[in-house]
């Protein structure tokens, strides 16, 4: 076999033909990577090398056919083959002996390539900013690939005498392998049967992002040998009837048990870095319990997307096809442009469809060779299991200067798993856990929490709990309580419940306005409000539990916009939106999973809290203010005059204040050393320290509220109507809840890291020409000095 091995390689690059192939593989390869703007790497912004395994395969249905059309064709033709048929080989030593040599010469084809690696390596950001294991894994996945259409090249050249048919042949059975199962599982009566699997596009596509999954490994590998025999049945000297009975079918049968065996025993090999396609076990937990079928429509589809929409498409597609690979075929996707083919009116009639699901729309600026223009897309995904859905949010919304839209579109990517895999498990849970909002203190009511309450209900059983007369062994059904924004005192008897309550390890979501202040009432007021302590009762308990909301409102020159009449024209007046102080906007900035990556949070007449040094009690400051703040002791007299007046930022520097915390440990009771207060139904034995629990604060109660229309309709929770901007309330209740409420680490999920890979734009811009030169030029030049070399010692061995 190796005879043969060495006999092809040096016949082939002893060929002109071979290296004229070779060179029209990289100039065209380097023309779609580094020239055509819709492939251009330079153009896609990113430091990786993804244009070149997603365009390198359809290079590959010609260069590969190119390659090995020769191998039999011509040695049959000539009647070569009869002679070797007379050497000590077998018909499977010189089968094998040009298989691999054709996979040698294909690999020949490819080290040019790494010219590539070290273009992006240089032109990185800082430079060598390249995932170089990705890179590595996604080269294994090309060569899988170039070995799998080698085998088949050389079956074609086993067909026939004439190496163009050959060709032909080749060319025709490596595209339908690579695109035709895809095609064929788009037909509605075949889309059941699972076909796109047994294509080449399904298993590339997996390995080339840089995992290496037995599965994968194993298809490429039947797929060789499949064909090998093939070859080997066409040109099989005795009778093929006999060969049909013995080598082709246990073979074809071991194939085959290998393949299944591979679908229940599997292991992955993440070669990235941050290890970014490995799912997590609590990911694999929820998609490997699906009871039923779920499918996921994600609307995140068209043309013409921007190199940084074209990264998330991608990597929702990579992220669903993870969780579809252990999910045991429970979990189905399909990618969907809900506006495309559709007139005016039906597109009008779809965006009301989508809104009414969550899914909104979102312009995106696209560069044409006419300057900007608008797009429409639609960043979203829609979980549906046995007649249910949630939207998923795919791309956060950029309410930070402070994070440009590269770390935006970064963030949201390392969220994708967080996403779906919360989503799918709230929607597929069967026992739920309890959620309860407090009653009976003037808390918002059930239209201002209406989205709040909505959103939880996918996962939870949420419902309303007066303290004061639900029995203490109904309390401790339940996993969370909320306290959201209440104006009345609580009585000693319901602090007692709540106490006990938490002593037995029941988590509570504080959300408390310390300070009365209402817009409404200033603007019913002549534009004037005193702004009073208000008198809950709860300052000795949260006390004791660590924590102080302090009697002050921040005023925040990073703030959410109200709007306000400032003049009449016609009858009409005019309405224009100011930046109003006391409506601050908290962006998160810790690594805590609860508000990690989080857009800004909303709030209304927020405090300053203060953290206690308590024993055996954790604390994570979650929210803070901008450092351009100042807080205001109440009683405060606000007015909305002031909206008239320029912040002078100098009165507004300061260090960030507290707004959220949260605390973990064991607390010490609040009631301890003193009796139960009366009123009390039953026996409640009095703990004197908690079991290990957490809780968390908030210095504001309106972040937990929906605004309301005119008609008494509610809004989403976040959606701020004046501004039209969604803010990250909703998201971080679900993540308080999840942690709060869900033992089960879901909410680890959002401590994944991505790091953002980004080309020197500055760069590119002044060297543009020069890189393009150097990845079309040198490939072939290497190529080229390789052809001049090995010719020179052709000559020279055989000169004498």
């Amino acid at each position: 076999m190796l005879t043969i091995l060495k006999k092809e390689i040096t016949s082939y690059l002893s060929s002109l033909v071979a290296y004229v192939t070779i060179c029209v593989f990289l100039l065209v390869l380097g023309l779609f990577l580094w020239v055509f703007p819709d492939t251009s790497i330079l153009n896609y912004g990113y430091a990786g090398l993804e244009s070149l395994f997603s365009t390198a395969p359809y290079l590959f249905m010609f260069l590969v056919p190119a390659i090995t059309m020769r191998s039999l064709a011509e040695e049959r033709r000539e009647g070569t083959f009869e002679l070797l048929l007379t050497r000590p080989l077998t018909d499977l030593q010189i089968i094998l002996g040009k298989y691999f040599a054709g996979v040698l010469v294909v690999v020949f084809a490819l080290v040019p390539t790494l010219v590539y690696y070290f273009s992006v390596y240089t032109l990185g950001t800082p430079q060598g900013n390249i995932d170089t294991g990705a890179v590595i894994g996604s080269y294994i996945g090309l060569f899988l690939l170039g070995a799998s259409f080698t085998a088949i090249g050389l079956f074609a050249s086993s067909v026939s005498k004439n190496q163009v048919i050959s060709f032909t042949i080749a060319v025709f059975l490596c595209f339908f392998f690579y695109s035709g199962f895809d095609s064929l599982s788009t037909i509605l009566s075949l889309q059941d049967l699972g076909l796109s699997s047994l294509g080449i596009t399904e298993h590339y596509d997996s390995v080339s992002r840089g995992v290496l999954d037995t599965r994968d490994l194993v298809y490429f590998i039947i797929l060789s040998t499949l064909f090998i025999w093939l070859t080997l049945f066409v040109l099989h000297r005795q009778l093929k009837k006999k060969f049909i009975n013995t080598v082709f079918l246990s073979t074809l049968s071991l194939m085959i048990s290998l393949s299944v065996l591979s679908n229940f025993a599997f292991t992955r090999f993440d070669f990235t870095k941050e290890k970014r396609f490995t799912i997590s076990p609590v990911s694999r937990k929820v998609m490997d319990s699906l009871p039923q079928p779920v499918n996921v429509t994600v609307y995140l589809q068209g043309d013409n997307f921007p190199g940084g929409m074209k990264r998330l498409q991608t990597s929702v597609r990579d992220m669903l096809s993870d969780l579809q690979a252990y999910s045991h075929h429970q979990l189905d996707f399909v990618f969907l442009d809900p506006l495309k083919g559709l007139s005016q009116d039906e597109q009008k009639q779809a965006f009301e469809n989508l809104q009414a699901k969550g899914i909104e729309a979102q312009n995106l600026s696209v560069k044409t060779d006419d300057g900007l223009s608008q797009k429409i897309i639609f960043p979203f995904a829609l979980v549906e299991y046995r007649g249910k859905s949630i939207p998923v949010k795919l791309l956060q919304t950029q309410s930070s200067v402070n994070l440009s839209p590269d770390e935006v579109l970064n963030n949201s990517i390392q969220n994708l798993e967080y996403a779906f895999t919360s989503a799918i498990k709230k929607i597929t849970s069967g026992g739920r856990q309890q959620i309860g909002f407090t009653e009976g203190h003037d808390e918002l009511s059930d239209v201002q929490l209406y989205d709040a309450i909505r959103s939880l209900a996918d996962g939870y059983s949420v419902g309303r709990i007066n303290l004061s007369t639900i029995p203490f062994d109904s309390l401790q059904k339940v996993s969370m309580l909320v306290i959201a924004k209440p104006e009345k005192p609580f009585t000693e008897l319901e602090k007692f419940k709540l106490d006990q309550f938490i002593m037995r390890g029941g988590r509570v979501l504080w959300a408390i306005d310390q300070v009365s202040a209402e817009l409404d009432s200033l603007r019913g007021h002549g534009g004037e409000q005193l702004a009073f302590n208000k008198q809950l009762n709860l300052d000795d308990q949260l006390f004791g539990y660590g924590v102080r909301i302090n009697y002050d409102l921040i005023a925040d020159i990073n703030c959410s916009e109200i709007p306000v009449a400032t003049g009449d024209v016609g009858g009409q007046p005019q309405i224009q939106l100011l930046h109003w102080l006391f409506y601050p906007v908290f962006i998160p900035f810790s690594k805590h999973p609860v508000v990690r990556n989080l857009d800004g949070i909303r709030s209304e007449f927020a405090s300053t809290i203060d953290v206690l040094d308590i024993k055996n009690v954790n604390k994570t400051v979650l929210l803070t203010t901008s450092p351009y703040n100042k807080n205001l002791s109440s009683p405060h007299m606000l007015s909305l005059q002031a909206l008239n007046e320029e912040p002078d930022p100098k009165e507004f520097q300061s260090a960030p204040k507290i707004t959220g915390v949260l605390l973990e440990g064991k607390f010490k009771s609040d009631f301890r050393n003193r009796p139960v207060p009366e009123g009390l139904n039953g026996q409640v034995k009095v703990l004197q320290e908690s079991k290990p629990t957490k809780m968390i604060v908030l210095s504001d109660g309106d972040i937990l509220k929906n605004q309301v229309d005119a008609d008494g309709s509610p809004f989403p929770l976040g959606y701020d109507r004046y501004t039209r901007k969604s803010y990250g309330n909703k998201n971080l209740l679900l993540n308080i809840a999840d942690y709060l409420a869900d033992d089960s680490g879901l909410i680890s999920l959002r401590n994944k890291e991505i790091q953002i890979r980004l080309l020197n734009r500055a760069r590119i811009r002044n060297e543009k020409l020069y890189w393009q030169l150097v990845n079309n030029v040198i490939p072939i030049a290497i190529v080229l000095i390789f052809a001049i070399f090995q010719h020179y010692l052709r000559r020279r061995k055989y000169a004498h």
